[in-house]
C-alpha cells in the first residue's frame, strides 16, 4: 500500500499534450499581474490597514512579498527543469509521488475555485455600485444570494459564464485579453499613484505601528503586521498560475521563470508604493471600507476619479477571475490526464486546441458556488491553500535535488538549500498567524479529499493500471 501511495511518475511523461504552445515571457508574466493584482490591493490592503497593521502594512505586503519571492524562485526551478501541467500537483507527483500530488491538487482545487467564487462576489459587488453611480438600480433578488435575502446574484453567476467562453474560444486569445485588461488596470493605479503623491501627508503614518508585530484580541482575532501580512498575502495568491501554463508555453524552460519572478517583483513594487501613499493620504484607521482607494480619492477631493478607479477595479477583477479560472481548467486537466478524475475531462478540441470539457465544468461549478453563496470571508481559506502550496513547491526543490542531482536544470536555486529552506520557513510560519477557524475548514477538505482519492482515484490511476500491467 504504501509503496502504492509514494509512486512517483516520470518527468517526460505527457511531453506531447496536444495543447496549443502560443505564450511568450511576456504573456506569462501579464498572466502573472493580471491574478495577482486585484481585490488584494483594491479592497484588502484599507482591511489590513485599519484592523491589522496600521500604517506598517507597508512591512506587511514586504513579509509576504519575501515569503513569496522564496516560493517563486523554487517554483521557477522546478518549472524549467520539470515543467508539466498542473503547477504544485505537477511537481509533487515527480517529487513525493501520487498520494501528495492529489492532496496537493485536491488543494490548489480549494485555492483557485473558492478564489474565483469569492472574486466573483467581490466584483458584482463593484459593479453593482459603479452602476448606481448612474442612477442604475438592480433588484435585490438577481443581486443577493438566497440566505441575503435574494435569488441569485446574477452579475457574479453572469461574468464567470463570460470568461468561460471566452476560455473555450482560445488561450491565445484569453491571453490577449488579459493583456489589454491589464493595461488599462496599471493605468489606473499609475492615475492613483500620481493624485496621491501630490497630497502625502506623513503625520498619517503616526503611529506606525499601532497594533505591534502580533497578538491576539479577547475575540481571537490576530492583529499586528505579522497577521497583516497572512491577510494581505492574498495579494501575491496567482503568481503561481504562470506555472500552470507550462505546456502553452513557447519555450517553457527559458520563459517559465521570466514569467514568474518579473511578475512578483513587479507586484511586490506596486503594492508597496501604493499601501504607503493610501495610509499617507488617509489615516489608517478610514481605511475599513470595501474601496479604499476610491474613498481615499474622494477625501483628498478628486470625486471624479471614484467613478474611474471604480472601473479599473472591475477591470482588474475580470483578470484575476480569467487567471483563476484558467489555472483551475489547467489543474483539473493534468490530474484527469494522470486518472485522477474521470478521463473524459482531458479530452482537448481539435479545432481549438482547449479542454473544453473541463472549462464548462469548472464555469458550472464555480458559477453556482458565485452565485448562490454569499463567500465573505474566505481569503483566508485562500490563503492557507495557496501558503501549503508553496511550502511543497520548496520542499519538493530539495527532495529532487537529493533524488535527481543529474536533472538538467536551466534555472537553479541560488545556495540550495538555503532559498527552498527559507521559503518552507517563512510561509510555514505565515500559516501560523492564521485563526483556528481556517485551519478547522482546511482540515475538513483534506479530509474529503483523502476519502475521495482511496475511494476512486488511487484504483483509476494511470500509474496503477501501469503497475498491473507490468505485473500480469
Amino acid at each position: 500500500m504504501l509503496k502504492q501511495l509514494l509512486r512517483t511518475k516520470a518527468i517526460t511523461a505527457h511531453s506531447d499534450s496536444g495543447l496549443k504552445k502560443c505564450l511568450s515571457a511576456f504573456d506569462l508574466a501579464l498572466l502573472g499581474i493580471g491574478c495577482a493584482i486585484g481585490t488584494g490591493i483594491f479592497v484588502l490592503t484599507g482591511i489590513a490597514a485599519a484592523t491589522q497593521s496600521g500604517p506598517a502594512v507597508v512591512l506587511s505586503f514586504i513579509i509576504a512579498g519575501v515569503a513569496s519571492g522564496f516560493a517563486a524562485l523554487a517554483y521557477a526551478e522546478l518549472a524549467a527543469s520539470v515543467g508539466g501541467s498542473g503547477s504544485a500537483y505537477g511537481y509533487s507527483y515527480v517529487a513525493f509521488g501520487e498520494f501528495i500530488a492529489w492532496v496537493m491538487g485536491w488543494i490548489l482545487l480549494l485555492e483557485y475555485g473558492v478564489g474565483a467564487a469569492a472574486v466573483a462576489n467581490g466584483w458584482a459587488g463593484y459593479f453593482i455600485n459603479t452602476l448606481s453611480n448612474f442612477n442604475i438600480y438592480l433588484p435585490e433578488a438577481i443581486t443577493k444570494a438566497p440566505v441575503m435575502g435574494g435569488v441569485i446574484n446574477l452579475p457574479a453567476f453572469a461574468i464567470i459564464w463570460v470568461l468561460t467562453i471566452l476560455l473555450i474560444i482560445g488561450v491565445k486569445e484569453s491571453a490577449r485579453f488579459n493583456n489589454i485588461i491589464v493595461v488599462i488596470k496599471l493605468s489606473t493605479i499609475a492615475i492613483f499613484i500620481a493624485l496621491a503623491s501630490a497630497h502625502l501627508n506623513t503625520d498619517n503614518w503616526q503611529p506606525f505601528m499601532p497594533f505591534g508585530w502580533f497578538s491576539t484580541l479577547e475575540n481571537g482575532k490576530n492583529i499586528g503586521v505579522l497577521a497583516g501580512a497572512s491577510l494581505v498575502f492574498f495579494a501575491y495568491f496567482g503568481f503561481d498560475a504562470v506555472s500552470t501554463a507550462a505546456e502553452e508555453a513557447k519555450n517553457p524552460q527559458r520563459d517559465l521563470p521570466i514569467g514568474l519572478l518579473s511578475s512578483l517583483v513587479f507586484c511586490t513594487i506596486v503594492y508597496i508604493v501604493v499601501s504607503g501613499l493610501l495610509t499617507g493620504i488617509v489615516s489608517y484607521t478610514e481605511l475599513n471600507v470595501s474601496s479604499p482607494v476610491a474613498y481615499a480619492l474622494t477625501r483628498i477631493g478628486h470625486t471624479w476619479s471614484s467613478t474611474l478607479v471604480a472601473t479599473g477595479v472591475l477591470a482588474g477583477l475580470i483578470t484575476v477571475l480569467l487567471v483563476l479560472l484558467y489555472g483551475l481548467t489547467r489543474i483539473l486537466f493534468a490530474m484527469s490526464r494522470d486518472g485522477l478524475i474521470s478521463p473524459v475531462f482531458s479530452k482537448v478540441n481539435p479545432d481549438r486546441k482547449t479542454p473544453t470539457r473541463i472549462i464548462l465544468m469548472c464555469g458550472f461549478i464555480v458559477s453556482l458556488v458565485a452565485g448562490f453563496i454569499p463567500l465573505g470571508e474566505l481569503a483566508e481559506t485562500v490563503n492557507i491553500g495557496t501558503l501549503a502550496s508553496f511550502v511543497m513547491v520548496c520542499v519538493g526543490v530539495i527532495v529532487l535535488r537529493i533524488r535527481q542531482p543529474e536533472l538538467h536544470r536551466p534555472f537553479k536555486n541560488p545556495w540550495n538549500p538555503l532559498i527552498p529552506v527559507l521559503g518552507v520557513v517563512s510561509c510555514g510560519a505565515l500559516m501560523t498567524f492564521l485563526p483556528a477557524s481556517t485551519w478547522l475548514r482546511f482540515g475538513l477538505w483534506i479530509l474529503a479529499g483523502i476519502i475521495i482519492y482511496f475511494a476512486y482515484s488511487m484504483h483509476h490511476s494511470k500509474l496503477n493500471k501501469q503497475h498491473k500491467k507490468l505485473n500480469s
